[in-house]
């Protein structure tokens, strides 16, 4: 398993990074002043997009694994890679998801913990409903890992 830092050519990751933030739109906001991780085990499997907040927070944009990976530990790989990347520069590293049992608990199960909601998320900006799990996401739920 090795991870890259992918420096040109984002686009070419648009298939994956639309499994974690449906609306391209979106995703062209960050993918320009965000580091890119590709995660390889043979082929790639997952990938994740960080931004730089301010001086000393970041934010995890977008991690995403393809489907018939999913479930291996290859996201949670990547946090760790993440956490450990920007370990000494970074004192929190945030992450914004819509309130989903099963995406919540993979982040407090790789250490974050409950932050802060933004009120009407993807209602005001998404142009079409989102759903994850049967249930449309209205409000961003962030949660915040402090080192």
């Amino acid at each position: 398993m090795k991870v890259e830092i992918i420096l040109d050519n984002k686009k070419q990751f648009l298939d994956l990074l639309l499994l974690a933030d449906e609306q391209e739109d979106m995703i062209d906001k960050y993918l320009d002043r965000g580091d890119m991780f590709a995660l390889y085990d043979g082929d790639l499997k997952s990938l994740c997009v960080v931004t730089r907040e301010d001086d000393s927070i970041y934010e995890l944009k977008n991690i995403a694994t393809y489907e018939k990976y999913q479930g291996q530990g290859y996201g949670r790989q990547l946090v760790k890679f993440i956490f450990e990347h920007y370990k000494g520069k970074c004192k929190t590293m945030l992450v914004g998801t819509g309130d989903s049992p099963l995406t919540i608990q993979f982040y407090k199960n790789c250490g974050f913990v409950m932050s802060h909601y933004v009120k009407n998320f993807f209602i005001d900006n998404y142009d079409h409903p989102i759903f994850e799990c049967g249930k449309q996401l209205i409000d961003m739920v962030y949660l915040k890992k402090d080192f």
